[in-house]
């Protein structure tokens, strides 16, 4: 996945998962990483700063703000199934049996 010159990298979910310390060291260091699905950006990942650690409003932040995400997400399903799926057709690990 490919990014204008004046934005940030762009990288899909798979690649950003199996890249995920990588990319946390990276944004560590300062740099703003894209997060793509389907061609869209989702998300963005940006350091931390206090600014953004202390919301001041008690708004969930980290795991907790993506749980609400979560809740509102239609597809949700579909996309656990597809991530199943994958694991499952995968040669390089067998896949959990999450039953």
């Amino acid at each position: 996945m490919t990014s204008g010159p004046s934005r940030a990298p762009a990288i899909g979910v798979a690649e950003a998962k199996r890249r995920f310390s990588e990319l946390l060291d990276r944004v560590g260091a300062g740099e703003r990483i894209v997060v793509a699905r389907r061609g869209h950006p989702a998300v963005v990942l940006v350091p931390a700063t206090s600014e953004t650690l202390e919301t001041g409003n008690n708004a969930p932040v980290g795991l907790a703000a993506v749980a609400g995400a979560l809740a509102e997400w239609e597809d949700l399903e579909a996309v656990v199934e597809e991530v199943y799926a994958a694991r499952r057709d995968a040669s390089d690990r067998p896949a959990p049996d999450l039953q």
